[in-house]
C-alpha cells in the first residue's frame, strides 16, 4: 500500500510553476470586503472551487486553520470548514490535486494529529500535505483557554509534537516519549499513511526561528513577498535554499501567495481593485488582525504607516503578491515570480469562483503558452 511520494504528491511534480488555492474553507476567502460575489462559505461552494482546481491539475488546495473571525462589519473568516474534516472530504472530492489540512500544534494533539493525517492520506490515496502553523492569533486562543507563549517556546513545542508525529507514521514498534512539552506512553499508529517515508510538511516561518524550523523539517517553505522588487525577492527566496542546503543538507520548495485582479484592461482592474479594497474593504476587520500580529507576545512592532500598508493588504488578499491587470499581465507577473525562485503560487481572487472560471478560459492556456507549466 505504501508508495513513494515522489510519484503520489502533486507537491512534488516536476512543473516549472505550481499552482494553488488558499483560504476557501473560510468565508470571503482571502478578501476582507463588503463585495458583492465574494466567497460564502457553504459545502457546495467550496467544493466547486475543489473540483475547478482539480479539473486544472493545481498542485495544492490549502485551507487556513481559524477558529473566528476578525470582526468588523462583515467578519472575514468568521465562518469556515475545520481543515482536517475539511480536507478529508476534498480529498474524497477530488482525483488530481493535492490537499492540505493545516494543524495549530497548541491545539492538536501529536497522536490525533498523525492519525488524521494518515486517514486523509488514504482518502486521497497519498496526495496529502501537512501545513504544521504554531499560532499567533491570540483571541482564538483564549478561546480554548489556551495561553500564547513567546516566540521560542511555540517553535521549541513544534519540533517536539513533528517529531513524534514522525515516529508515529514511520516506527512500527510501540514507543514512549517523555519530553518538555508531551509524555507519550507506548505510542501507536496504524495504519501508516500512502506516502512514504511520510506525507510532506509545510510551514510558513518568517522569523530567523521560523526559517530554520522550515528549513531542517518541511518540505515546502510558505512564504509572502513583502516588496516588488525582483532582487530582493530573488534573495528572499534564495536565503532559504541556501539555508536548508548549509545548514540542514536538504531540499525546500518555495511558495508564496498572489491575489488575482483580472480586466479586459488594466485601467479596469486597477478601477475594480479600488472599488473592492477602498470602497467596500473592511478596514476594521483588517485593522484587527494587524493589532492581534502585533500583540507584544508576538514580538513585532509595526510603524503607523507599515501598519496602514499591511491592513490593505489583508484587505485585499490576505497578504498576496498583487497581480493586477489584463491576462497577459497575470502572465507576465506569473513569469515574475517563476523567475525569482518561487516553486509554486497559491492563488486567490476577490470573486473566487468567477475569477477561477476565467483564469481556466482565458489565463491557463497563456500560462502554458508561457512555459510556465512545462515540467522540467
Amino acid at each position: 500500500m505504501e508508495q513513494d511520494r515522489l510519484d503520489t504528491n502533486p507537491v512534488f511534480g516536476r512543473r516549472k510553476l505550481k499552482f494553488g488555492t488558499f483560504q476557501t474553507n473560510l468565508d470571503s476567502g482571502c478578501v476582507m470586503s463588503g463585495l458583492d460575489g465574494r466567497l460564502e462559505i457553504t459545502w457546495p461552494n467550496t467544493v466547486a472551487l475543489a473540483k475547478l482546481a482539480d479539473d486544472m491539475e493545481f498542485e495544492a488546495i490549502v485551507p487556513v486553520a481559524r477558529w473566528r473571525g476578525f470582526g468588523g462589519a462583515h467578519n472575514p473568516q468568521g465562518p469556515g470548514f475545520e481543515a482536517y474534516t475539511w480536507a478529508a472530504g476534498i480529498s474524497a472530492s477530488t482525483a488530481r490535486s493535492g490537499v492540505v489540512s493545516t494543524s495549530h500544534v497548541s491545539l492538536n494533539h501529536p497522536i490525533i494529529a498523525a492519525k488524521q493525517c494518515s486517514v486523509i492520506d488514504h482518502i486521497s490515496n497519498g496526495r496529502f500535505t501537512l501545513n504544521v502553523v504554531c499560532g499567533w492569533n491570540g483571541p482564538e486562543m483564549e478561546m480554548f483557554d489556551v495561553p500564547l507563549t513567546g516566540h521560542e517556546d511555540r517553535y521549541a513545542r513544534a519540533e517536539e509534537w513533528l517529531a513524534i508525529v514522525r515516529r508515529l507514521w514511520t516506527e512500527d514498534a510501540d514507543f514512549d516519549h517523555d519530553g518538555r512539552f508531551y509524555r507519550i506512553k507506548k505510542g501507536y499508529l496504524q495504519p501508516k499513511p500512502i506516502q512514504k517515508p511520510y506525507p510532506a510538511i509545510m510551514n510558513a516561518g518568517s522569523s530567523e526561528r521560523g526559517r530554520h524550523f522550515a528549513a531542517k523539517n518541511c518540505d515546502l517553505v510558505y512564504t509572502v513577498l513583502r516588496t516588488h522588487d525582483f532582487d530582493a525577492c530573488a534573495a528572499h527566496v534564495a536565503a532559504y535554499h541556501r539555508l536548508a542546503r548549509e545548514e540542514y543538507g536538504r531540499t525546500v520548495r518555495v511558495w508564496t501567495l498572489a491575489t488575482v485582479v483580472q480586466g479586459e484592461t488594466e485601467r479596469e482592474a486597477r478601477r475594480f481593485y479600488d472599488y473592492y479594497v477602498h470602497e467596500k474593504g473592511d478596514w476594521v476587520a483588517a485593522g484587527n488582525v494587524v493589532a492581534a500580529m502585533a500583540a507584544e507576545i508576538n514580538e513585532r512592532n509595526y510603524p503607523a504607516e507599515r501598519a496602514r500598508a499591511m491592513a490593505e493588504m489583508f484587505v485585499s488578499g490576505w497578504g498576496g503578491h498583487p497581480l493586477i491587470g489584463t491576462k497577459e499581465q497575470i502572465v507576465d507577473g506569473l513569469a515574475r515570480l517563476s523567475r525569482m525562485g518561487i516553486d509554486g503560487v497559491l492563488l486567490s481572487w476577490p470573486r473566487f469562483e468567477a475569477g477561477m472560471r476565467e483564469f481556466r478560459d482565458m489565463t491557463l492556456p497563456l500560462v502554458k503558452q508561457a512555459g510556465l507549466r512545462d515540467q522540467y
